[in-house]
């Protein structure tokens, strides 16, 4: 028997699995819970054909869990991304109806047919990343609402508020000295603002706990992506935890169309455009806009790269994507520095030892191509010319 094809369309309690080789032919099909027992069964049952290898759908997302289990019993498992399966499902002779076995023989299919795959690999440090950055992410957005909350109270308690960017000491001063509450509406309006107060003292002890251990981890994973201005460590993690290893993208233009960087090609005729990309990894494009921001509030070389970018007659807006996609290629490149270093030193993309070059499943799936190049190396020494004063 040659090689088999085990595809797989997973979910929460239960993944859905076909066997095909290679003329996708069917060998076998099941489906089976994930469970101890469930995932027992299915592993018994893909055992049976010696030269396998798992496709599993969507290894970054809803498959990571078993996709994990599998790679640690020492299985070969490529993730399919779910955009990839959809096409071939459209091909199906069932008109392209959506059920758990379309969905297993569509990865299996993808897996067989389409070359350069991602291999799936166990990273517990990038994973690890990931979950400390999340928690960071859900304490900034609670620290957000609660502010909200007591801004609310304070306008109905002082005239004319409080400021905009509130801390928790300039709440309690001003509730201090607020006017004595009188009735029962304006003590309970009190109370639940000395109540948030509180609450937002426990967030921000929070937060600083989980950007001190965020720093320590990203020095640990071998980073110098806070080296650049506008990335803190909150943005460091996400990038490292986010993408794994950066080396899986072949050039700077393969990573700034998943990072959602790229503009996509809208031409027609002779007429050349392009617009803007809401597709890619919305947290990645997240951290490249803030870094943008931080480094248009001061004396750095994205503000002059803007600067420049207004001056040949971009609007603001378009100055500011074509920044973003600048630092695209700054960010690239640190980690590829990066990366090459911890190599040297014996350690993967994430600063653990014995990492190999292959993506972790928890890394976003690089598959729209881009329509940008990436952006040119260092200016040669030919003279510039002077711009003429603004009045």
């Amino acid at each position: 028997m040659g090689r088999v094809v085990i595809g797989m369309d997973p979910h929460k309690r239960s993944a859905t699995v076909e066997v095909i080789d290679e003329r996708e032919q069917m060998l076998a099909k099941g489906r089976y819970g994930t469970d101890t027992d469930g995932y027992q069964q299915m592993l018994a049952a893909g055992r049976h054909f010696p030269d396998r290898i798992w496709a599993v759908e969507g290894c970054a997302g809803i498959g990571r869990h078993i996709a994990q289990r599998l790679v640690a019993d020492g299985e070969p498992v490529l993730d399919v991304p779910a955009k990839l399966s959809a096409r071939v499902r459209v091909f199906h002779t069932g008109q392209g109806r959506k059920t758990d076995p379309v969905d297993a023989h569509s990865v299996a299919v993808a897996g067989l047919r389409t070359p350069g795959l991602r291999a799936v690999t166990v990273n517990d440090a990038t994973v690890a990343l990931r979950l400390l950055v999340d928690r960071r992410d859900e304490l900034g957005r609670s620290r957000t609402e609660t502010v909200s909350r007591i801004h609310h109270l304070l306008l109905e308690l002082i005239p004319g508020g409080a400021k905009k960017f509130l801390t928790r000491g300039q709440a309690s001063y001003l509730l201090r000295t607020a006017p004595e509450p009188v009735g029962i509406l304006a003590r309970t309006r009190h109370d639940l603002a000395r109540e948030l107060i509180d609450e937002l003292t426990v967030i921000d002890a929070k937060i600083r706990a989980a950007d001190k251990q965020l720093r320590q981890l990203v020095s640990a994973a071998g980073s110098s992506l806070r080296d650049l201005n506008g990335i803190g460590p909150s943005g460091a993690a996400r990038l490292i935890g986010d993408i794994g290893d950066v080396a899986r993208f072949g050039s700077a233009a393969h990573f700034a169309s998943p990072n959602g960087t790229a503009p996509i090609e809208a031409s027609s005729g002779d007429q050349r455009r392009h617009r803007l990309s809401r597709l890619g990894n919305r947290r990645i494009n997240r951290v490249l806009h803030i870094m943008a921001i931080v480094q248009l509030r001061h004396d750095t070389p994205g503000r002059a790269y803007y600067r420049r970018r207004i001056a040949e007659g971009k609007t603001t807006m378009e100055a500011l994507r074509a920044l973003k996609r600048h630092l695209s290629d700054v960010v690239y490149k640190q980690m590829l520095r990066d990366a090459t270093r911890n190599r040297a030193g014996g350690t993967g993309p994430a600063g653990q030892s014995g990492a190999t070059l292959q993506s972790s499943a928890d890394g976003p799936i690089p598959t729209a191509a881009t329509s940008d190049k990436s952006q040119p190396g260092p200016a040669s020494g030919k003279p510039r010319t002077k711009l003429a004063a603004t009045p």
